[in-house]
């Protein structure tokens, strides 16, 4: 189980409405206990189970693998600035379901300007450039985790 399958499952128990829920699979547990929207706390233990191979030959083999798969499109994007990630939480492209969305593919952007909103534990952080340029391409889809660094706009400066 990966971490957005994690991510994933903390929102669909939290909009659940569910007090606890505990998932048993071969080499994880997880147990989600939620406070209640009363109380406004919210908790989740993860905890790794050892299995009997040794996970260290699984964790070479992945990130060679994807440098190979990315050298091409990093050379095209070299000339852009990427705009990532400051939190962790789930990526919006509009302040509110029924607003149009803070830019699109072609917009000029200056310094300051709001690109999106992330929501960390019911609060929606406003994330503004801290470049002019103009958006090339949004990298993240709406209504998406995000991780901390993780990239979600790639601006041309010129």
């Amino acid at each position: 189980m990966d971490i957005k399958e994690i991510q994933n499952l903390i929102k669909f128990v939290a909009k659940s409405g569910a007090s606890e829920v505990k998932l048993e699979m071969d080499d994880i547990k997880i147990t989600i206990k939620t406070g209640g929207e009363d109380k406004g706390e919210s908790t989740t233990y993860v905890q790794q189970i050892p299995i009997n191979q040794p996970v260290t030959q699984a964790i070479p083999a992945a990130p060679a693998a994807e440098p190979a798969k990315e050298a091409p499109a990093a050379a095209d994007d070299a000339k852009y600035i990427t705009i990532k990630s400051p939190i962790i939480g789930t990526f919006y492209r509009k302040p509110s379901p029924d607003k149009p969305v803070f830019v699109e593919v072609g917009t000029s952007i200056g310094e300051g300007d709001v690109l999106c909103v992330i929501e960390a534990m019911k609060l929606f952080n406003e994330i503004e450039s801290e470049v002019s340029g103009k958006i090339v391409k949004i990298l993240v889809d709406d209504s998406s985790p995000v991780e901390f660094d993780q990239p979600l706009f790639l601006v041309d400066p010129s």
